[in-house]
């Protein structure tokens, strides 16, 4: 039998069709009727059915004995555990010594997605101070500049692929992420279509990725600098006179002639040095950015993940803005969601007009909040430092912070200090190994699908529904109703006792009450008991509906007859293609306190001395930068056999002139060291790096005692992040730095075998 679903692993959002057989998936292949992604497939979805039948993927819960050894219990006997073990923590010392952790996998998870709201709301609301997430060494830079050009924290436009004739990208490697921040199918073919058609794609970045040897120019910058690159292009086109002011911007940009006034400073001659750009390169890319009738600019990870991370993303909207882009076919393009999200709201907490920052800081570092969140650094700190406010319980879902979070070797100690873990998982990892309980979800093949937060973000306006492949026990909870469980806890209910429809129906309430009483949300001034009674179901099926009627093409819960509805679009097994990408949406998408672009804000002019400063610190002689690869999805996706066939992955880029200096060579093990730490690894010696600079993949760090991942563990790898200092940050969004960390090599004349200490 054949099944149409559509691929959770990443933001591309690929249609598959999944062949079962005699209650086995015997292959996943790409879907040539998905109105989406057209057939296109990469190895991880080609997987997804392996990941389903990974015998060591957890089906049952697991509690901790006293011995350390995890032991499968029922679903009635987690739960009672996990009372056992939560309560004591939150009546002795409240809420404000439980924190939670959400994991990457979560915003590909209808169910997780749509609820891990509850927890965190619920929990918040009753004292958790703060959260935390891979956001703070992921995209925050994108986040804090989007919620202060554009309005909302998820309201950011993306690059017209399809139209434009100049794509200068930074930190970005398609081939790898598939897109990140940008939903396309096949992004390297369209990057590709763009020089067939006489177009230009421009990559800077410090490694020459696989998407820069396919692009028309590689142009190498220094780890940590691309704001100085950013803003040296801008004082060129000032200079120039380049600097263009469409009608259709004119009166809805504010502060472009501020910014490039402080532009004025960063000549191309002057952060030459810093960057590695040489001055005549500067001019020319910013010649060839103003001569090109429909450029644009992107940047990702690698960007945002930087000492500059939040300058760097915001100079790349600056710069979109400078030529014109912005809003303009070809340029930068503003996606119109067919699904509303409750996510797409500002958050409660954020009352007022504007954004603030600060608004609390954590306990042992005392590190000021961005949006909502710490550093996620400071986690082990607040939980192994004794005193007022200690985290003592903690609760993580689909995350792996002991792999994902600089600083970790301390966080892994810190973790078996807790008076209670609680880790939502579907294997016993490294993190997940400290747990007193763990409480297993479902496999992408068990759960219902629907994306909504990537479409804010893609080429096209769609709409798919999944409907699981497998069904699952009857008495086997979903994972929305396991958080609403503890959320129930975090509130005083016991955690066997908890009324999950009840739970459930008060989270939906509250969420339209939020929406109905916000501007800017498709709810607005309406009554927020109509709206419930308007909707069926329970769970994310009626979160999902909602978000469907509400949306551009809904029916307006019944005001817009023929409109669509979840039930409408379970109809079109391969999706609704609603509308392409467009222009002219600028008015409609601004929530700034102005309604215009607001270019500068004090939290990024403060930030220019630092950046100043940098000029003239000079350069050291070695720094690490982090990177992925297209069959590896951080570190979720190592214990899939086919994606982890072929040489080692888990090697240390060098450059051949960086290697003789050092005495490293290809193959031969190296020692690799920062202030926070060391590893030993194998050096891969290769020109694809850029001098001075060498590069690990993040997500390693498996063969860890007490872990059941044996496919991860015979191919541990070494964790990346035993070498990033805890508190190198981007200081106006709280990022963590992983490119651009100063590091120093040793050879290691020993038998090739990567180990970690």
């Amino acid at each position: 039998m054949e099944h149409r679903v559509t691929c959770p692993l990443c933001e591309a959002m690929c249609g598959l069709k999944i062949t079962v057989s005699d209650g086995v998936a015997t292959s996943a292949r790409g879907n040539a009727d998905d109105v989406w992604s057209r057939g296109h497939l990469c190895p991880k979805g080609a997987s997804l059915q392996q990941i389903h039948h990974d015998p060591d993927r957890l089906r049952l819960p697991l509690v901790r004995w006293r011995s350390g050894e995890h032991v499968q219990v029922s679903w009635d006997d987690a739960f009672t555990e996990t009372e056992r073990v939560l309560r004591p923590v939150i009546d002795r010392y409240g809420a404000r010594a439980v924190t939670v952790y959400i994991g990457n996998p979560v915003a590909h998870n209808l169910g997780l997605q749509t609820y891990i709201g509850a927890l965190v709301g619920m929990a918040g609301a009753v004292g958790m101070p703060a959260y935390y997430t891979p956001g703070t060494v992921d995209q925050w830079p994108l986040n804090v500049v989007s919620a202060l050009l554009f309005g909302g924290m998820w309201n950011a436009p993306i690059p017209d692929l399809d139209r434009t004739d100049h794509l200068m990208m930074l930190g970005a490697n398609p081939s790898a992420s598939q897109g990140s921040m940008l939903s396309a199918p096949d992004i390297m073919g369209r990057l590709a279509a763009i020089r067939a058609r006489g177009g230009t794609v421009v990559v800077v970045d410090p490694r020459r990725t696989p998407t820069a040897r396919r692009a028309s120019e590689w142009v190498p910058v220094h780890p940590g600098t691309d704001a100085l690159l950013l803003f040296a292009i801008l004082h060129t086109l000032a200079e120039r006179g380049w600097i263009r002011r469409p009608p259709h911007l004119q009166d809805l940009v504010a502060g472009l002639d501020d910014v490039v006034g402080l532009a004025a400073r960063f000549s191309p001659e002057r952060v030459e040095v810093a960057t590695g750009v040489p001055a005549v390169t500067v001019r020319r890319l910013a010649a060839d950015l103003a001569a090109a009738e429909r450029p644009v600019l992107y940047s990702r990870i690698g960007a945002c993940t930087q000492e500059f991370g939040t300058l760097a993303t915001w100079l790349v909207f600056v710069l979109n803005v400078a030529l014109g882009s912005v809003d303009a076919p070809g340029g930068a393009l503003f996606p119109k969601a067919a699904v509303w999200s409750p996510m797409f709201m500002k958050p409660p907490d954020q009352d007022g007009p504007g954004w603030r920052f600060g608004r609390f800081h954590s306990r042992v570092r005392r590190v000021p909040e961005v949006l909502g969140q710490f550093p996620v650094s400071c986690l082990a700190e607040e939980i192994d430092t004794p005193g007022d406010g200690q985290i003592r319980g903690l609760i993580t879902v689909a995350g792996n912070p002991v792999i994902s979070a600089p600083g970790s070797r301390r966080l892994d100690a810190a973790l078996s200090g807790l008076d209670a873990m609680i880790s939502v998982d579907n294997w016993l990892n490294e993190t997940s190994r400290h747990a007193h309980v763990v409480l297993p979800g479902l496999s992408p093949l068990e759960r219902a699908h629907c994306d909504d937060l990537y479409w804010m973000y893609s080429v096209a306006s769609c709409v798919k529904w999944t409907e699981p492949v497998f069904p699952t026990r009857p008495d086997r909870p979903q994972e929305w109703e396991i958080l609403l469980r503890l959320a129930g806890a975090v509130l005083g209910t016991a955690v066997p006792d908890v009324d999950v429809r009840a739970m459930d129906d008060l989270y939906t309430q509250g969420i339209i009450h939020t929406a109905c009483q916000a501007d800017d949300t498709p709810l607005s001034g309406r009554d927020p008991g109509e709206v419930f009674e308007a909707l069926d179901g329970v769970g994310p099926e009626r979160m999902t509906d909602l978000g469907i009627r509400v949306g551009p093409w809904g029916d307006d819960l019944g005001r817009r007859p023929g409109g669509l509805t979840l039930d409408e679009v379970r109809r079109h097994p391969d999706g609704l293609r609603l509308a392409e990408l467009e222009g002219g949406r600028l008015p409609d998408v601004l929530t700034t306190p102005s309604r215009r672009i607001e270019l500068l804000h004090p939290l990024l002019e403060a930030d220019i001395p630092r950046l100043v400063s940098r000029i003239d610190r000079g350069r050291d002689d070695l720094v690490l930068t982090s990177r992925r690869h297209l069959r590896s999805n951080n570190s979720w996706m190592h214990n899939v056999a086919a994606l982890m066939r072929g040489k080692d992955r888990c090697t240390l880029l060098i450059h051949p002139d960086d290697a003789l200096r050092h005495d490293v060579a290809d193959g031969g093990q190296v020692e690799v060291s920062t202030i926070e730490g060391s590893i030993v690894v194998v050096a891969e010696v290769s020109d694809e790096m850029m001098p001075g600079v060498v590069c690990l993949p993040h997500g390693w760090g498996h063969g860890i005692d007490g872990t059941r991942l044996a496919v991860a563990n015979a191919h541990p790898g070494v964790n990346s992040n035993l070498l990033s200092p805890p508190a190198l940050v981007d200081v106006p969004s709280n990022t963590q730095v992983v490119n651009g960390v100063p590091c120093r090599l040793r050879s290691r004349r020993e038998p090739p075998h990567a180990s970690a200490r």
